[in-house]
């Protein structure tokens, strides 16, 4: 079994569910110590009960991610807690709808805060603690839709374009202090954020919607959370050390097309 992150620390976010729990549970099954950061306590709490009930160490933190007072509380715990800071995944998302022409506000300003505000906010505050442990590694949660256009989703794939460009400017900024920044832009995955997608791509048929949505894949399915996770890892550990900025595409060859 691999030890990649044994004596590591990680914090996930929205791993409660999907990628972010198959992340969270890949990452303690090869020895890290990992901080489960969801809204919701009690998901975050199911997360944790598989990771111990299969022997690894981990602990349940409920925050939003755009709020810098509660991630700077969660953090601080998780560092307390397990003595430092060596992997930050901010993996958490939301979805919306809507083309430029009828999105509302609301649907931007949700969109904006979750995916590119909280990569921002959780970034800052794992910086100092990754810093102080010798320099770590940060993984970014994009998405296809930062790399070409998704009917009705405008302010999803800003709010994705915008976490690509923050990676790279992280990459630069934060290279001295031996921290790398790459993102993963994984392709439609069967998770609970993309149940809804599917369902209004469908015109409320969710069949309808996987049916449409599974012609653009030439690999002919639906990406895996694990298989998302295993990629995550990957750029988390050391056998990653010569990327930074990287823009991975983990989306069964749809942006090849």
């Amino acid at each position: 079994m691999s030890t990649r992150f044994e004596g590591k620390v990680a914090i996930i976010t929205g791993a409660g569910s999907g990628i972010g729990r198959a992340s969270a549970e890949l990452l303690a099954s090869e020895g890290g110590a990992i901080g489960v950061l969801d809204l919701r306590i009690e998901a975050a709490a199911e997360t944790v009960a598989a990771i111990t009930d299969a022997g690894g160490t981990a602990i349940a933190l409920a925050a939003d991610v755009a709020d810098p007072a509660q991630i700077e509380a969660a953090v601080a715990k998780v560092v307390a807690e397990y003595g430092g800071l060596h992997v930050l995944y901010n993996n958490a998302g939301c979805d919306s709808k809507g083309s430029v022409a009828d999105a509302t506000d609301a649907d931007w300003e949700r969109a904006m805060s979750v995916n590119a505000k909280g990569t921002f906010v959780c970034s800052r505050a794992a910086v100092p603690h990754l810093t102080a442990s010798g320099g770590g590694a940060i993984v970014n949660q994009g998405s296809v839709a930062a790399l070409v256009g998704v009917p009705n989703f405008a302010a999803y794939c800003a709010a994705k374009g915008a976490v690509v460009a923050l990676t790279r400017s992280m990459a630069i900024d934060l290279a001295p202090a031996k921290i790398r920044v790459n993102v993963i832009c994984p392709g439609t995955v069967f998770t609970p954020l993309m149940e809804p997608m599917l369902r209004a791509r469908g015109d409320g048929d969710l069949e309808a919607g996987l049916a449409k949505t599974l012609v653009k894949y030439p690999i002919g399915r639906l990406g895996t959370p694990e298989e998302i996770a295993r990629v995550a890892a990957f750029l988390a550990s050391d056998d990653a050390s010569f990327m930074t900025g990287s823009v991975i595409a983990a989306d069964g060859g749809m942006t090849a097309q």
